[in-house]
């Protein structure tokens, strides 16, 4: 290797590395800036001298009372409700998605192409602008305030066939000549789905429930459109906020970091124990459709 070589190859290994390690010092920074108001709720969580705002972060005296007299409150029905919600909307919109998807991916019929950009245009409309309509056929059926759980999964599912683009790219991964060889050997489309194809969409389905779930988890707008004025028909963000008002903050705003830690408990260990399948679902889903 010749000398001008050489020089060539460390200079480009040295450009790599100091490339790398600004990207590293970036994204350390962008991680700092973004854990720092989590981190301060969670402290704040554990505060017990006070219950309003203060000007320091670390606590003067550590407990756990915030937690427990979060459960002498109606903070359990509002978890309640919103963990009601996103299971059964989880469910149900996991099995629509995969069969729209299976549905749009192995079948061929005359109106396929046109429904799939009808769908995908349908989408891009924001559901904000459908949120008076929806409320008054809700109102109507006696599915608010109160009652808005029942009818916070009915729209949350009415809808869920549309979204699905990523899960019909993933399924158009899978050779069809699995399906084919199945169908030979006597099985029907529901076993080809349910015995064949899912199995090996192990990712996208995962991805499918996380993304089901995650939905009416962390849902404020809609939630609190059609449940104002009934603490019975709240989900956590909705109460939580509430806590936050002016004649209420100063009592409860210790409260509302302690029930901040729990709502974003659960979603934070699934992320931490479905990552893989997540990013598979998600790049998988993204190859062709």
């Amino acid at each position: 290797m010749s000398e001008n070589t050489a020089k060539r190859h460390m200079g480009l290994r040295a450009s790599r590395a100091l490339s790398n390690t600004l990207i590293h010092v970036l994204l350390v920074v962008m991680s700092v800036v973004w854990l720092i108001p989590f981190v301060c709720i969670l402290l704040q969580s554990f505060r017990v001298e006070s219950t309003w705002q203060v000007g320091y972060v670390i606590p003067q005296k550590w407990g756990f009372d915030n937690y427990v007299n979060l459960w002498n409150t109606d903070f359990p029905r509002w978890y309640m409700n919103t963990l009601i919600t996103a299971l059964v909307t989880a469910v149900l919109q996991t099995v629509i998605v995969l069969c729209m998807s299976y549905t749009l991916s192995r079948f061929r019929f005359k109106m396929r192409q046109p429904l799939m950009r009808f769908m995908l245009i349908l989408g891009m409309f924001p559901g904000m602008l459908s949120m008076i309509i929806l409320y008054r056929v809700l109102k109507d059926l006696g599915l608010t305030q109160a009652n808005a759980v029942p009818g916070l999964i009915l729209v949350y599912v009415a809808s869920s066939g549309m979204g699905y683009y990523v899960s019909k790219g993933f399924f158009d991964t899978i050779p069809m000549s699995l399906d084919e060889a199945a169908r030979v050997d006597g099985a029907t489309r529901s076993q080809v789905l349910y015995k064949i194809i899912l199995p090996l969409a192990k990712p996208i389905v995962i991805y499918t429930i996380l993304t089901a779930f995650m939905g009416p988890w962390g849902d404020f707008v809609f939630a609190r459109y059609i449940s104002f004025g009934a603490s019975a028909g709240k989900n956590v963000a909705v109460g939580l906020y509430d806590w936050l008002s002016k004649d209420q903050i100063n009592k409860s705003y210790t409260l509302f970091c302690a029930g901040g830690v729990l709502v974003a408990l659960p979603v934070t260990l699934l992320f931490l124990f479905l990552q893989k399948y997540y990013v598979e679902g998600v790049t998988g889903g993204a190859v062709k459709g």
